[in-house]
This record gives C-alpha cells, sequence and structure tokens, in this order.
C-alpha cells in the first residue's frame, strides 16, 4: 500500500512538472509556486512519514540530493549563456560589469546585513549567524529560472535573428537580455564563491579562529581554493571540448554524434576533480560548462547538451520543492521565530534590492553599451535575488561539519526565506520583466529569451 501510494505521487507530480510550464505561460504564476503549494499540501494529508524528510535525521540526504540539483543547474546556467568572457580581451570583461559588481559588493554586503540581523534580531549565536548570512546571501540558479536567460543560441537562431529583425529590434533584443543575464551569470558564480563564508561560519562553530585562523582562511578558503576551482573547471572544460569539437578521432568527435550525455559526464568530472584536489567544485561546474560553450560557440550540439540538462533540472527540482513543501507543513518551521521572520522579510525585501542598487547605482556603466543597464533595469536585477536549493545545501553541508546550538532555528529560518522568495518572486517576475519588455518596444518576452 505505502509502495504504491509513493509510486502514486510521484506519477501525478511528475506529470504535473512535466505540463506546468505550458499551462503557467499566460499567468503571473511560477512552475516553483505551484509545486511548493502541492508539497505543502501534501504535507497536510495522512500520507506515511517517510514522505516528510528530517533535516536532522537525514541531512545527509538532504545535502545530497540539493547538492546534485545545484551542480545541474549550473552546468544548465554555463551552457546557456551566449556573451562571451576571453580572458584576454579587456571589452568581454566590461560587458559583464553587472555581474562582477552583484559578486563584488552585493554578495558580502547581503552576508553581513544578514549575518547582523540574524544576531541582532533572531538572537542566534555568531558562527550560526554567519551560517545564516553566507547560506541565504547567494541566489539560486535552480529556481530563478523565470529570471534567467533561456536556451544556447545557436547558428540557426543567430540566422533567422539577423534575417527576421530590423537593427533596432536586434538591438532591443540585446538590450532585454542584460537583465537576464545579470542574473542568470550572477546566480552562476556566487554559488562557489559564497563558500568561503560557510567555512567560516564552521570554523567559527568549532572554534579554531584565532588570528591565525583568519589568515589560513583568507589565504585558502578565499583564494586557494577559488583559484583551484577555476583551473579545475576551464581545463576540465577546455580538454573535453576541443575532444567533442576537434579530436582527430571520429569517434571522440561527441559533438558530431549528437550525445548529449557529455553534459553530465563534464559535470561530474568537473566536480570530482576539483573536490579531490581541493578545489571549489561548484566554481569548477560552472567554468567547465562555459569553456566546453567557448570551444565551438554556435554549434547546435550545445543545445542538444543544454536540452538534456534542463530536463534533469526540472526532475530534481520537482524532489526538492515537493518536499520542502512537505517538510513545511510537517514541523519544518516549528522552531520558526519573530526574528527568524523579520530576517527573511528583511532579506528578500530590502536587504538584497539595496545592496543591489548600491553595487548597480555607483559609477553605472553607460546603458547604450554592453553590460549597461537603465535605471528600471537596476532595480530589477536588484530585487530579484532568487533564494533556494543552494541555501538548502550549505546548510545541510555546515551543520554536518560543526555542531551548530541553533541548528532548529536556521532550518526554520532558511525554509521560511526560501518559501517566501519563491512566492514573491514567482508572483512579481513575470509582470515586471513583461513591463520591462514593453517599455523597450519588443514585441514580447520570446526576444528576450525568457526560455
Amino acid at each position: 500500500m505505502a509502495d504504491g501510494l509513493v509510486f502514486l505521487v510521484a506519477g501525478g507530480c511528475l506529470l504535473i512538472a512535466v505540463v506546468l510550464p505550458q499551462l503557467l505561460s499566460a499567468y503571473a504564476v511560477s512552475a516553483p509556486m505551484v509545486l511548493v503549494g502541492v508539497g505543502l499540501a501534501l504535507g497536510l494529508l495522512p500520507i506515511p512519514d517517510h514522505f516528510a524528510l528530517d533535516p536532522a535525521a537525514d541531512r545527509a540526504v538532504v545535502q545530497h540530493v540539493t547538492e546534485l540539483t545545484v551542480l545541474v543547474a549550473l552546468m544548465g546556467v554555463g551552457l546557456a549563456l551566449d556573451r562571451p568572457l576571453r580572458w584576454r580581451t579587456p571589452r568581454t570583461w566590461a560587458s559583464w560589469s553587472p555581474t562582477w559588481r552583484l559578486l563584488a559588493v552585493t554578495m558580502p554586503l547581503s552576508i553581513a546585513a544578514v549575518a547582523l540581523l540574524g544576531w541582532w534580531v533572531a538572537g542566534l549565536a555568531p558562527a550560526a549567524a554567519v551560517l545564516l548570512g553566507a547560506a541565504l546571501a547567494p541566489t539560486d540558479p535552480v529556481l530563478a529560472s523565470d529570471v534567467q536567460v533561456g536556451g544556447p543560441m545557436v547558428a540557426e537562431d543567430l540566422e533567422q535573428l539577423e534575417a527576421g529583425l530590423s537593427e533596432e529590434d536586434a538591438d532591443t533584443a540585446a538590450r532585454l537580455d542584460e537583465v537576464r543575464f545579470a542574473l542568470t551569470a550572477e546566480a552562476g558564480l556566487n554559488d562557489g564563491l559564497a563558500f568561503p563564508f560557510v567555512h567560516l561560519a564552521v570554523l567559527m562553530a568549532a572554534g579554531g579562529l584565532g588570528a591565525g585562523g583568519v589568515a589560513a582562511w583568507l589565504a585558502w578558503d578565499v583564494v586557494g581554493k577559488v583559484a583551484i576551482g577555476l583551473a579545475v573547471g576551464l581545463g576540465a572544460g577546455w580538454l573535453l571540448g576541443r575532444t567533442a569539437f576537434r579530436s582527430p578521432r571520429a569517434s571522440l568527435r561527441l559533438a558530431e554524434q549528437r550525445e548529449p550525455l557529455l553534459a553530465l559526464a563534464a559535470l561530474l568530472a568537473s566536480y570530482g576533480a576539483a573536490q579531490v584536489v581541493g578545489g571549489y567544485g561548484f566554481l569548477a561546474v560552472f567554468t567547465c560548462a562555459m569553456a566546453m560553450r567557448a570551444s565551438e560557440r554556435a554549434h547546435d550540439y550545445h543545445r542538444s547538451m543544454h536540452e538534456v540538462v534542463e530536463r534533469l533540472e526540472r526532475l530534481m527540482t520537482l524532489a526538492v520543492l515537493l518536499f520542502l513543501g512537505i517538510a513545511t507543513t510537517r514541523g519544518l518551521l516549528a522552531d520558526l521565530e519573530p526574528g527568524g521572520v523579520l530576517v527573511g522579510l528583511a532579506l528578500v525585501l530590502v536587504v538584497r534590492p539595496l545592496a543591489g542598487m548600491v553595487a548597480l547605482s555607483v559609477r553605472p556603466r553607460d546603458e547604450k553599451r554592453p553590460g549597461g543597464l537603465a535605471p528600471g533595469e537596476r532595480w530589477a536585477v536588484s530585487f530579484f535575488g532568487v533564494r533556494g536549493v543552494g541555501s538548502l545545501f550549505y546548510l545541510a553541508y555546515a551543520t554536518g561539519e560543526a555542531e551548530f546550538a541553533d541548528a532548529p532555528l536556521l532550518w526554520s529560518t532558511v525554509a521560511f526565506t526560501v518559501v517566501l522568495s519563491v512566492l514573491v518572486h514567482g508572483i512579481t517576475a513575470g509582470p515586471w520583466l513583461a513591463r520591462l519588455d514593453r517599455l523597450r518596444g519588443a514585441d514580447g518576452p520570446g526576444l528576450a529569451r525568457t526560455g
């Protein structure tokens, strides 16, 4: 009976996940909103207890499921980004200006603000407050699909774009993508860059953070592991891309065979290699995907790989959101206090928008150039800092590395904030971005490649 119910619920939910994107395309409702809602409803039904994951008892399961979900999303994001980033071409770096600003200014400000609020308002211990800031500060590549770019543009798309759009319309389409590009690139990079602060919280909880500990943390966790992750990802992506597209042996030119599972092999190999040598695997996966894309940017093989990754990501997201919803109505919020509610509300509605505007408004790049944002676009980028699966992973990881006395309150606060973000950003994303589309004079969101 119980096994049959598992299959029935899984099949029904998978069917919902398959049809949701088309059903909701005309409404201001996102698929994550519906999936969380279904999970909340299931949690209220008399279903077997094993449907509800307990973050404390099932911490390892939560960690690995969310870890794999984020990895799949990062591979998809890296393959989807059309804008090049060439190390020896400063112009390409400048076109990523919003991303660098969000990473260098917005994320540290968000970590500091949430940590301060967690300590002052929610009454968390310093180590737990830092962990809360580190877990909630990075935007999520999994749940932010409504505000991200679509799949990779290949040669056929570029030809149609050139043939079907006037010069003015083509410029409009490119401008519309600035908002989505900034949010997508930020989500791809900040998951890995938040890890040093998670490790800082772990060190603080373990009591090993003296003057020498801070120096070691800066040298290894902030600099060394980031550099190793980037190097491993670039090397793996370059090697796999060169092999798939240009190998002298036909059997190794997987691009000609249209074998999309290379994306999953690249994901696992780059992540594993980075972990083995001590680097950040999230950064390695994202940079590996970007390096593979750069090897033959307009080849339609990238679309084949992206489609497989996207389907797997949808399936993983379905599982995570359903279990999050079920757990939420089965006691995950039992330890939530008013201070935790205030921290979540402040992050979504105040901290992230203001920190984003600080980063994007000081000496802004000319909005007519690639990487430039108009004032309304800056507000959109600042507001849509979606929190999600990555926050759950960081919390599961850290609570497995050290003991945090405030762990129950941390889980309740993070879960509340993720659900709040899903609701607030899910309701506002469609109308807000559609309004930007209209202001730019585009014929609907298709030009902006919402995917």
